[in-house]
């Protein structure tokens, strides 16, 4: 995920943030493909590869004034469903950044941005403008996805318009049970119109097990006998269930900022009030040591007692569309980079302000248009809800606030709030993909010490599910991302080193703070 707040309007940059992170038991089908730990799929190389036809881009891919960068673009075709190969086909786009050194290359590295539902066609080109390694770039074509329902591949719709209550997938903040209750008709209708959207009967397909059988797909359509992953966030999920339902056709896979398994489950949604405790105190002390120039709190602890006062506030006295739901999720999204440190810093200035600035640039969005989100929102809630079974009585869910409201009272009541994934109406065409222990030990687990989204904990359960296949690389650090996002020196070395050399680290491995 990539924010963008500005910092000339400091108070609608709590609204700015809130929408852009919002902007995130039914038995299998017996004529499914079945996967089990021990047993893995058969390698898609059995089919004679795809005959891609490389282009241009699609617009908006790159930048306009961008010079030349070699990108293009290309369709692979894969079965919508799997059980039916001969039937229904889609075509799934992939952008491909050719490595710059032919003598060097090793193959290819498949690219996941996380979501799900995150457009990775331009990632290519993303993380070669951030710090990957030269020689990285010189072994791989660095390969973008835009995974199966996302972007240019067969996109889905559920309708989410401007004038929708639903406001992305991270639940808002509940004050109290009642407010679980009161959500719950909201995502039940979404959940609803989502299905009744669906009249080409594709959202059933939607899947983490399916889209890693596309990236095979990918695989052998490029030509290729093995090929290397990094994906973040869910993209951890994806390599995960990718390596484990092809073993030999992967590489060298690294998992950056890990949700914890191949699926996103309530656990892991729960998680994320996790990752803000550990998380926040990182603000609290860069905003403490400039108290002079925010005026925030002289110590972490006056720091988050600012926070509490102005959550609390605005529960009670919401200012126009600054409510305390918005102001607790737009404080969760700036704790994803410390970059976004002084734009959060000068909101919670602004807001403490007699007149704060909540004004938003732009004309009024026509509430009957569909937002700019929508298929994001829409993949992300089709994968989620079709991977696993989520609990489908209210009261669950209002128990699991109030636990997580004492446990993690910075943001505990909005992770655990309801989805629309507790009234989902599409048949689920099988179970989440184990994790397969029965492999190389090729899988680099990389991970924050402290990540807002995706905590610590969610690397430890990844590594532990693997056992010998992986090892952990754990780095005393502070955000969602780690390699080429990061600043620490050690891990960026030894990712490269992992991706280039094949140098696994003999065991876990920490790196200290900078």
């Amino acid at each position: 995920m990539r924010l963008r707040l500005s910092r000339s309007a400091p108070g609608a940059a709590l609204l700015l943030a809130a929408g852009l992170v919002a902007g995130c038991a039914q038995a299998p089908d017996p004529t499914a493909p079945t996967l089990s730990s021990r047993t893995t799929e058969s390698a898609a190389a059995a089919a004679d590869p795809d005959e891609l036809l490389w282009a241009a881009c699609p617009e908006g891919i790159e930048p306009a004034d961008a010079a030349p960068s070699g990108l293009q673009c290309a369709d692979v075709t894969v079965p919508l469903d799997y059980a039916d190969p001969d039937g229904t086909q889609i075509d799934v786009m992939i952008s491909r950044l050719p490595a710059t050194d032919p003598a060097q290359r090793r193959g290819v590295l498949l690219l996941n941005p996380g979501g799900p539902g995150g457009s990775g066609l331009d990632q290519p080109l993303f993380l070669a403008g951030r710090d990957i390694s030269p020689e990285v770039l010189a072994a791989y074509d660095l390969i973008g996805i835009d995974t199966r329902g996302v972007g240019q591949s067969a996109p889905i719709s559920c309708g989410f318009t401007n004038g929708d209550a639903y406001n992305g997938n991270i639940p808002p903040y509940a004050v109290d049970g009642a407010a679980v209750a009161e959500r719950a008709p909201i995502v039940e209708e979404i959940a609803q119109r989502c299905a009744a959207n669906d009249t080409d009967g594709v959202l059933p397909h939607i899947t983490t097990a399916n889209i890693a059988r596309d990236l095979d797909r990918i695989r052998a359509a490029l030509g290729e006998d093995t090929a290397s992953f990094l994906g973040y966030s869910y993209g951890t999920a994806l390599g995960a269930a990718y390596t484990s339902m092809f073993p030999d056709n992967t590489d060298r896979v690294v998992l950056d900022s890990n949700i914890g398994d191949t699926h996103l489950d309530q656990a892991g949604l729960r998680r994320y009030a996790l990752g803000m405790e550990e998380t926040f105190p990182d603000f609290a002390r860069w905003a403490a040591d400039r108290n002079d120039q925010y005026q925030l709190g002289q110590t972490p602890e006056e720091v988050r007692a600012t926070y509490v006062e102005l959550a609390n506030r605005f529960d009670r006295d919401p200012l126009g569309p600054l409510d305390g739901a918005t102001f607790r999720l737009s404080t969760f999204a700036s704790q994803y980079h410390v970059n976004l440190y002084p734009d959060l810093a000068d909101a919670w200035q602004d807001a403490r302000s007699p007149n704060p600035d909540l004004a938003v640039p732009g004309p009024a969005p026509d509430p009957a248009a569909l937002r700019p989100f929508d298929n994001a929102w829409s993949a992300f809630l089709t994968v989620t809800c079709n991977d696993v079974e989520w609990p489908t009585d209210v009261a669950t869910y209002q128990q699991t606030v109030e636990q997580d409201r004492e446990q993690f009272p910075l943001y505990g009541a909005a992770s655990a709030n309801i989805l629309p994934c507790a009234y989902w109406p599409i048949e689920r065409t099988a179970g989440p993909v184990p994790i397969n222990r029965d492999g190389p030990t090729n899988v680099l687990v990389v991970q924050n010490q402290r990540d807002p989204v995706t905590p610590l904990r969610g690397g430890e359960l990844l590594n532990d599910a693997f056992g010998d296949r992986a090892r952990l690389l754990e780095v005393d650090g502070s955000g969602h991302g780690v390699y080429a996002i990061g600043t620490n020196p050690c891990a960026q070395e030894l990712v490269t080193r992992f991706l280039v050399d094949g140098t696994m680290p003999e065991q876990d491995v920490v790196c200290e703070a900078v």
